[in-house]
């Protein structure tokens, strides 16, 4: 490693660390309708807002009536987006002529980004309309991102308020975070990579003639707009098909510093965000230690397997040096492995180099940042409420080590409480194995598979774990452009997202009933370094004791035969 590659690192945590307690501080008063800087700006926008739906912003719902409210908004826009993309060749700003896509592919593609997966079974610069990129695929990034927000604030307000059967309302939830919480930082950012060199345009694509004489099609399009939101919302679809490895979308370093930033300054901003909503910012610092301590573990491991030689290639007369293959090479190894885990620890996807090259143990960093949750910072929202669930668990086993009724900042958990966390435990083993075990076991869907061996079964693994997980990223070798992978993915992504969503919300609802007991001093501290290694330990265990034999069968299988050379 280099100078420049310690820079990148130090560059990125302090991009990501330092406005996070203020950005965190801004996203509580916004959400609980307190006066910001943006206020006189955006206030009368969104009281226009209710006035043309017809919401009464001071009515609050319960857990079932958010619930609902937040399903038919998601189904209603999946609706949307699938008709743009079934008759994308019927509308208009579609200037090379592009037909709709394959009903399965349209499906698959609707449900993924309306499920803030953006997994993508297509090229966009080759498949999608302008009008499918910005009316759909972008528009769905604001508000898949805004569902996440709104779903951790019902969770905040739950765990927080005292004896109340209301969790606030979804459509003012859902406004604001759309409005204040993303809208402004995307104008911001989008004009900044606009400047950088990211196209945004309504022209036709380009046709140029190469050096060599050949001819060649060079794509355009409004992309600099879609690019912020799949940053900043944690979404990760890109406007072109090989994402922010294509130089129209990551063209400078300085681009690319503030793109990896963005895909986690938002969830860290919202571990403040919930300190504030139960008025104990210690909860947060500990979370975020938590949250830390395995990004650090992730990135250190993959960062040293990527700077190995390649065992199969030794020649003990050669110095060898790191593998280049799959690598971002205007920005290095570390560029490229740095982005990979930031990635796969939030549910973002996007990715500046190939997953399917990273070495063994890198591509188990960035299985296993999956396979617990995505709870290592995670999505907008969503990381943060799936951190909470362990952080309850993790509370639960500690009431049972010391004989007392397991409680959290007052509020205790009872068997309801437990049952519903149960439940979540189950969403991604189900995505993952089952749905995956399926897949692997036909000899028709297995056939997406390209290489023989344990990385081939690391690619099936792969695509399963990163639809159930919200991700979107790949191994770039599985072919899972068929009808079975499209509808059976498309399911994984489903369970993936609203299997947390319910039992969350329904969550909320129980604990915002709960009275609040005082806190004394036999309370269980769950702001400290002990409970700080308790959570860890327990989102390790969890994970590694459901999903070690796959990850044997596949990365370290992988791992262990290339040592062998």
């Amino acid at each position: 490693m280099h100078s420049y590659d310690y820079w990148l690192i130090i560059a990125f945590f302090a991009l990501v660390l330092i406005p996070a307690p203020a950005l965190g501080r801004f996203y509580y008063k916004v959400m609980e309708g307190q006066r910001t800087w943006l206020t006189p700006v955006f206030g009368p926008v969104e009281r226009v807002c209710y006035r043309l739906s017809g919401v009464d912003a001071d009515q609050e719902q319960s857990w079932q009536k958010y619930a609902l409210a937040l399903l038919a908004f998601n189904f209603a826009g999946f609706l949307l987006l699938f008709a743009f993309l079934l008759f994308q060749q019927y509308l208009p700003l579609n200037p090379q002529k592009l037909p709709g896509l394959e009903w399965t592919l349209a499906f698959n593609t609707a449900i993924s980004f309306m499920t803030n997966t953006n997994w993508q079974n297509y090229s966009g610069e080759a498949s999608l309309s302008y009008l499918s990129q910005m009316a759909g695929l972008t528009v769905q990034n604001f508000v898949s991102a805004a569902t996440g927000l709104a779903v951790l604030v019902a969770l905040c307000r739950g765990i927080g308020r005292k004896s109340t059967k209301t969790l606030g309302n979804f459509w003012v939830d859902m406004t604001r975070a759309t409005l204040y919480g993303l809208l402004p930082m995307c104008l911001v950012f989008a004009l900044f990579l606009v400047w950088q060199g990211v196209p945004q345009t309504f022209a036709h694509y380009v046709s140029a003639v190469t050096m060599q004489g050949v001819d060649q099609v060079i794509p355009l399009g409004p992309a600099a707009s879609q690019i912020a939101i799949k940053q900043l919302g944690t979404n990760g679809g890109g406007f072109f098909g090989v994402n922010s490895a294509h130089p129209f979308e990551d063209p400078t370093a300085w681009a690319n510093l503030f793109e990896l930033g963005a895909i986690i300054l938002i969830p860290v901003a919202l571990v403040f965000t919930f300190g504030h909503y139960v008025k104990d910012l210690r909860q947060s610092r500990a979370i975020l230690g938590c949250m830390l301590a395995l990004f650090i573990i992730g990135g250190a491991t993959a960062m040293w397997a990527e700077y190995q030689p390649n065992p199969a290639l030794n020649n003990p007369a050669v110095e060898q040096a790191a593998p280049q293959e799959g690598k971002e090479a205007r920005f290095g190894t570390t560029g490229t492995v740095l982005w990979s885990v930031a990635t796969t620890a939030a549910s973002n996807g996007s990715v500046n180099g190939m997953q399917d090259s990273l070495n063994p143990l890198s591509g188990m960093v960035s299985l296993v940042n999956m396979m617990v949750g995505e709870v290592i910072f995670g999505g907008v929202g969503a990381g943060m409420y799936g951190m909470l669930l362990n952080v309850l668990i993790a509370v639960f086993l500690a009431g049972l080590m010391i004989g007392r009724t397991p409680e959290y900042l007052g509020k205790k958990l009872q068997a309801k409480e437990v049952q519903l966390l149960v439940v979540t435990l189950l969403v991604m083993p189900v995505g993952t194995l089952v749905l995956g075990a399926i897949a692997a076991s036909l000899p028709g869907p297995a056939g997406a598979i390209s290489n023989p061996g344990p990385h081939g079964f690391s690619q099936l693994l792969y695509a399963y774990t990163s639809a159930s997980a919200n991700n979107g990223s790949a191994f770039g070798g599985f072919s899972a452009n068929t009808t079975f992978h499209n509808l059976m993915m498309s399911l994984s992504m489903l369970l993936g997202r609203f299997g947390y969503i319910l039992p969350v919300l329904a969550l909320a609802g129980s604990l915002a009933m709960k009275k609040t007991a005082p806190i004394g001093q036999n309370s269980f501290p769950t702001h400290g370094p002990l409970f700080v290694t308790l959570l860890t330990v327990t989102i390790l265990l969890v994970g590694g004791l459901t999903f070690l034999p796959t990850l044997a069968l596949g990365p370290i299988a992988e791992h262990l035969s290339m040592a062998a050379f």
